[in-house]
């Protein structure tokens, strides 16, 4: 599958169904070879003689100056470790500079490993192609390659730091700096990744231990948060040994930089490669900055720490609504304030990382000596005063029996704004199945005033020895899982699908009242058996007919296709409005679209491909004839000023399918349409007559299947992090609407 925002074509990114996108640059010959993973195809290199072997894209791809540029490819090579590169040219394609390399990678793998590096754009370079190159031992060394991307790097939504911060060093090592006891560097090992994770790298960086002792490096750059506001850091952390004591530390700042806290998540290595490490924590008062920092607890000389793919975001509720901070639900960084508050029990964080987790790379373990029962408390839980008058509220774990077994009572203790008990529920026990993980829930009634709350777990040990782990711990209060409610400003309804489970798969039908039913738009494209990355999903549906009622069908699969369940929604009508407009709207691009005044309704011809042969000595004609073509005609509206021209000229000026929408009666139906050319002409003679006619030709085409670019998960922060201030965002961007989704003009 095509990578979204790859200047390379399909082809030469999956190197299927042909190597037709690659050439030899040096020393070798191409051929197709079979057992790549984005597709079934791979580029194969066999070297013609001893030495260094290279290849390139034969196409070179448009780039814009001072815009950094991302290239990354898996490879496979048994016997020579490999480089990637950027090269540089103008519009004659002549080289501008020097070949942006990557560092060549530290061992040779058979295995398929990522191999990548980035670099700004030069002054002088509009177009760039990638060159792919190892040094071969003799004649007939072979390398494969495949799954090669060029384009904006590749980064996590919503993350505070830099890419170059994030990406290991793509850029170089500046992003760090050595703290105590250590040099900072950084390496290229042959890491294997999953074809379509795209946000690790060739690159790593590394702190070297100096000396026996504490040893640690920081970022660089101290990114902007907010006091009151919880924030996860995460990265992957690859130990020396696995008796290693290696950490990450998620560090809070006041104006004048002095550290306010510090909140640490040590890894329980499993091994000496990548394991991803978080900690989160809530943002104390006085905070301006935040930063992270790395490092290793009573290192041995020489000792090295790697570490990859850092991020720091805002924490993400495991369920929509849930008051239960991270570190209290998924337990990454240690028990999270859990308490016993009662019983023999004892808990612990589960370990080694990557053992059990129904959620990131650890849980909460309990065990029980005796058969006996204990009760788990949660920290106090304060609850919005917008939240404390929900009715309904639900509380949900997930459990999963290890040894012996166990009895379940999960209770609520409310508490008013002094801290005093207002109420306590108490859910009837019931055992928890085994084996494997068990999602288990219960919903009650908060009482009036309640400002906090408690979790209890009551756990009873049938038997002594007994243990268990816990994890992704959520206390939301209840909405409607599936809603769908119309928009009239852009005749449009939104669809809030909410307490779904990630990895499972989902489709969104739109039915009409005959019957007909249509896959719903998305961001990746139409909703068919789309994998669920989280529990809530929001869809704008701008689809949706004009004035007539439709619902919304929801089936949900698991991972291995079978069915799990459907949903439906009401039926919900979106207002026609006035019978004189029409709407204009554009499936890939929702927030271009647009309400046109309607001068002449469309008078629609049908064209048909036929040959008339007249056969002599009989009277009537041999036609052969194609099928009869879609609708084509003209459709004249007017525009009543220069914003609503500005707005019209920027619907049409991609060129994209449109959707032509008119008010039910107006004996037209819902029709997808190319617009070739278009006529704007004025009304009066007067020169200050803002009023403006328009006739825009019209060809009707298939629905197009393509997502939508307004529900990307691109950021405003995005923007930012990737700029000092908005004003550089300014003058970075041609306008705001590609300041947004990331368009410059090599793109």
């Amino acid at each position: 599958m095509p990578h979204a925002g790859n200047l390379l074509g399909a082809t030469t990114e999956m190197v299927d169904p042909n190597t037709s996108g690659w050439r030899v640059r040096l020393n070798c010959s191409t051929a197709l070879a079979s057992g790549g993973r984005n597709g079934p195809g791979c580029l194969r290199l066999s070297a013609t003689a001893a030495g260094e072997m290279q290849a390139e894209t034969v196409t070179a791809y448009p780039v814009a100056a001072g815009e950094v540029y991302h290239v990354l490819a898996d490879a496979s090579a048994a016997a020579q470790p490999e480089r990637i590169g950027i090269e540089w040219l103008d519009g004659t394609l002549t080289p501008v500079g020097a070949i942006t390399w990557s560092m060549t990678t530290a061992t040779a793998s058979a295995s398929w490993h990522r191999v990548s590096v980035a670099g700004p754009c030069p002054d002088g370079a509009t177009r760039a192609r990638v060159v792919l190159s190892s040094v071969a031992g003799a004649a007939g060394a072979l390398h494969y390659w495949e799954n090669v991307y060029l384009g904006p790097p590749v980064r996590t939504s919503g993350n505070l730091l830099p890419f170059n911060v994030e990406a290991g060093g793509e850029l170089g090592a500046g992003g760090w700096v050595a703290e105590a006891n250590g040099t900072v560097g950084r390496t290229a090992p042959a890491l294997p990744w999953s074809w379509d994770f795209l946000l690790a790298g060739g690159h790593v960086m590394t702190l070297t231990a100096t000396a026996a002792g504490d040893t640690s490096m920081a970022v660089a750059e101290r990114v902007h948060s907010q006091p009151g506001h919880e924030y996860l850091a995460y990265a992957y952390l690859g130990p020396p040994t696995t008796a290693s004591t290696a950490w990450l530390e998620l560090r809070f700042h006041d104006e004048g930089g002095s550290l306010l806290q510090a909140t640490r998540g040590t890894l329980a290595a499993a091994s000496t490669g990548l394991q991803r490490q978080r900690a989160s924590a809530i943002a104390p008062a006085g905070t301006v900055t935040c930063s992270l920092a790395v490092g290793l607890t009573g290192a041995t000389a020489g000792h090295v720490l790697r570490t990859e793919g850092v991020v720091i975001t805002a924490a993400p509720p495991l369920q929509d609504g849930s008051i239960v901070p991270y570190a209290a639900a998924s337990f990454e960084a240690g028990t999270g304030g859990w308490t016993v508050a009662s019983g023999p029990a004892v808990i612990a964080r589960s370990s080694p990382w990557g053992s059990a987790a129904a959620e990131g790379s650890y849980c909460l373990t309990v065990t029980s000596a005796t058969a006996a029962t204990s009760v788990l408390r949660s920290p106090r839980l304060p609850v919005q005063p917008a939240l404390s008058a929900a009715a309904e509220w639900r509380l949900q774990a997930y459990v999963s029996v290890v040894s012996g077994s166990w009895t379940h009572v999960r209770r609520i203790r409310w508490y008013d704004a002094d801290g005093g008990l207002i109420e306590q529920y108490t859910s009837l026990p019931d055992a928890i199945p085994s084996p494997q993980w068990w999602s288990v829930s219960v919903a009650m009634l908060a009482p009036a005033g309640a400002a906090a709350a408690e979790i209890d777990h009551e756990l009873t040990a049938t038997s002594s020895g007994s243990s268990l782990y816990l994890d992704r711990v959520a206390l939301w209060p209840m909405r409607a899982s599936t809603t769908a409610t119309p928009v009239p400003e852009s005749a449009s309804i939104a669809l809030t699908l909410r307490e779904l489970t990630a990895g499972q798969l989902i489709s969104v039908w739109r039915v009409t009242l005959d019957g007909v039913r249509t896959l719903v738009r998305g961001p990746s494209g139409l909703m068919d058996r789309v994998p669920i990355t989280g529990d809530l999903l929001i869809l704008e549906d701008h689809e949706a007919p004009l004035g007539a009622p439709v619902q919304y069908r929801i089936e949900i699969y698991h991972a291995t296709g079978q069915l799990s369940g459907r949903r439906w929604t009401d039926a919900v009508t979106v207002a026609p409005g006035n019978a004189n407009y029409a709407w204009l709207k554009d499936p890939a691009r929702p927030y271009r679209n647009t309400r046109v005044l309607v001068q002449r309704g469309v008078d629609w011809s049908r064209p048909i491909e036929r040959t008339e042969h007249h056969v002599r000595g009989r009277r009537n004609a041999v036609v052969l004839s194609d099928v009869r073509g879609g609708l084509a005609g003209t459709l004249s509206i007017w525009t009543q000023g220069d914003a609503d021209r500005t707005r019209l000229h920027w619907l049409l000026d991609s060129g994209s399918t449109l959707l032509l929408q008119t008010v039910p009666g107006m004996g037209v139906e819902d029709v997808y349409v190319s617009v070739g050319d278009i006529t704007e002409g004025r009304v009066a003679d007067y020169g200050r007559e803002p009023w403006r006619t328009w006739d825009l030709a019209l060809t009707q085409v298939d629905m197009p299947a393509t997502g939508t670019d307004g529900s990307g998960s691109r950021l405003w922060q995005d923007v930012l992090t990737e700029q000092p201030t908005w004003e550089a965002v300014r003058d970075r961007y041609a306008t705001w609407e590609a300041a947004r989704f990331g368009w410059t003009g090599g793109g």
